[in-house]
């Protein structure tokens, strides 16, 4: 049985989240209350700003062919992009990238994007690390995002739950690999025993290499742990392992769906400001990018006024939290 997930698995699962609490009128009270940072005094030296990436993944795309993907998300102002899973191709759907995929076929791929002006941060590794195969996949990412120079793998465990001791296991024997070809494989929250910040951070502590770190999926908390974890508290347990995001938000009400950043219920400028200064390169990938309440986009054009007003309020919130004070 091929273990690999489907693009409709990943896109399945259940789940509402929470509604996040009012914040207090006190910011200092507030910060406190949730675990968020104070900002440095005014006579306290930073770190350097954070190295914000804002990319689209192409996953938004997915009904429309990869061309189309691409240059899409270039003409909504992209200068990075995402590999998403699936794009319909002659009525099919088909992977961007096979998980068997040679190499070289990574590397075309990146040059693809590369002459379209966008340069690829991140791929999904389309598998979850406790699969029978999960093993050999995860090994052929990393070597196939080598070979793109793409520096990150994407990898998250099944909402039933992970296995945590297999996941250390695993990610010891994938750390060199990881290494050896530039790439970091970041794992995200989706759900079980993986379903926070903590809980995947607690996974690469153990692990204890600068090649396997933590994505942050705000949405995903929200979506799916269903009012028991406040994202801005987990974050602020995660924060030093964390090396980037997979964008998304979550609303309640009028429907309950994932949206795009600046449409749900978490406050982007209170999420990022807590990693606004690490000095790294931090890649922000948009991965939902709806509308709450409204049809999905039918036409690609739809789509690119959806991917152009996500990188507008993104720009607008890097730009907010990292203000010369």
């Amino acid at each position: 049985m091929n273990d690999i997930v489907s693009r409709r698995r990943f896109l399945q699962a259940g789940g509402a989240g929470l509604t996040l609490g009012v914040i207090a009128d006190n910011a200092a009270a507030d910060s406190a209350a949730t675990g968020q940072a104070q900002p440095p005094a005014n006579n306290q030296p930073r770190n350097p700003p954070t190295r914000f990436q804002i990319a689209c993944m192409t996953l938004p795309y997915s009904q429309f062919s990869l061309e189309r993907a691409l240059t899409g998300i270039r003409g909504a102002g992209y200068r990075y992009v995402a590999w998403g899973t699936t794009h319909r191709e002659d009525g099919k759907n088909v992977p961007i990238l096979a998980a068997d995929a040679p190499p070289a076929r990574a590397r075309e791929l990146a040059a693809r994007c590369r002459d379209q002006g966008l340069e690829p941060l991140m791929m999904f590794s389309m598998i979850y690390p406790e699969a029978s195969n999960g093993l050999e996949v995860l090994r052929q990412r990393l070597v196939q995002a080598g070979a793109a120079k793409l520096p990150q793998v994407l990898t998250f465990g099944h909402t039933r739950g992970g296995n945590e001791k297999l996941w250390i296991e695993r990610f010891k024997q994938l750390a060199p690999v990881a290494q050896d070809n530039g790439v970091i494989l970041v794992v995200k929250q989706h759900g079980g025993e993986t379903g926070t910040g903590a809980a995947c951070a607690k996974i690469t502590r153990e692990v204890n290499h600068a090649h396997i770190k933590v994505n942050y999926d705000g949405g995903n908390v929200l979506d799916y742990l269903r009012g028991k974890v406040n994202p801005q508290t987990d974050l602020d347990a995660c924060a030093d392992e964390i090396r980037s995001f997979c964008i998304k938000d979550h609303r309640f009400f009028p429907t309950d769906q994932d949206c795009g950043p600046g449409l749900g219920e978490i406050d982007h400028y209170r999420l990022l400001h807590r990693v606004a200064f690490t000095g790294r390169n931090m890649p922000l990938c948009c991965e939902n990018i709806s509308a709450p309440g409204v049809p999905r986009p039918t036409k690609p054009e739809g789509v690119d006024a959806l991917a152009r007003r996500a990188r507008e309020f993104l720009e607008l919130v890097i730009q907010g939290i990292q203000r010369p004070q």
